[in-house]
């Protein structure tokens, strides 16, 4: 089995941590996590995607193990951070996998390339749950409470923690879910929960919950590079997801006919930790 590189690099003038795992011959993957979590979410999956392939991984700003300044976190910043990460690799063609707030990363990047701004090529697609049809989203209590905080991090006592936030998680699931998803050793979600407020991130989340008004406002941008990129677009989702909502999934396809979909019965908003070997056989039929 190949190891797996974890490292913390300075990117941008700010601490990301990352990982590399698989042949460093093969063709590159890049992942992209969603809000508000962190690459961990893959990691049950990673074995499988990793077989002849180089797959790389990073927290993005403010999430997980890299580094949580208080300050804004746009999405032309984290896409700033992917594109920076990929240039020191010195990685000119890659495939692309997307979730979540990914998907909007990953749409900035798709943005950047038409304009040419971002010099890669990118060979195939895949994307998975997110709002990336914002006015169809069906935003938790929870995502609608932050919304309606101030943009700035969260003083004193806050009434969000490690327990919270684990609870807040699991109900974005499929009621068919099992508490230990299969291809899990235990229960994951404590263990995402617990990169959220590490160094204090859940005082962040006020800020990081940003890009939803950028989805918004931009969505055309963003979403409008995932329909039009030229790369083959293969499509996998969750069925049972409660915030981005099956019909996203015929929007896309009526935008782009050419792309493929597999929808995931009794899965929720996280497919890769819900189902990690279904998610990972329809992802790998993208990625081929």
């Amino acid at each position: 089995m190949t190891a797996i590189k974890y490292q913390t690099a300075d990117v941008n003038g700010s601490k990301i941590f990352y990982r590399e795992s698989g042949p460093a011959g093969a063709p590159k993957l890049l992942l992209l996590h969603g809000f508000p979590t962190s690459s961990f979410d893959y990691a049950a999956v990673l074995d499988g995607l990793r077989d002849g392939r180089r797959v790389l991984l990073f927290d993005m700003l403010g999430y997980g193990l890299s580094a949580k300044p208080d300050r804004g976190y746009p999405m032309a910043l984290q896409a700033d951070i992917a594109a920076a990460y990929v240039s020191a690799l010195e990685i000119d063609r890659l495939a692309l996998l997307t979730h979540d707030m990914g998907d909007t990363v990953g749409g900035e990047l798709l943005a950047r390339r038409a304009e040419g701004a971002w010099p890669v090529e990118v060979t195939r697609r895949v994307v998975t749950n997110g709002s990336i049809y914002i006015e169809q989203a069906h935003l938790t209590g929870g995502q609608q409470m932050l919304l309606g905080l101030p943009d700035q991090v969260l003083a004193g006592p806050v009434p969000i923690d490690e327990t919270s936030i684990t609870q807040s998680l699991r109900e974005t699931f499929s009621t068919d879910t099992p508490l230990v998803p299969e291809g899990w050793p235990e229960d994951p979600v404590p263990a995402a929960a617990a990169q959220i407020v590490h160094d204090d991130g859940h005082r962040l989340l006020p800020r990081l919950i940003r890009y939803i008004e950028e989805r918004r406002a931009n969505e055309r941008r963003f979403t409008g590079a995932i329909e039009t990129d030229p790369s083959p677009l293969h499509i996998v989702w969750g069925l049972d997801d409660p915030i981005a909502v099956p019909s996203m999934v015929d929007t896309l396809l009526a935008a782009r006919p050419d792309a493929t979909a597999s929808r995931l019965a009794g899965v929720g908003h996280y497919p890769m930790i819900e189902a990690p070997h279904r998610f990972l056989g329809a992802a790998l039929a993208g990625l081929v």
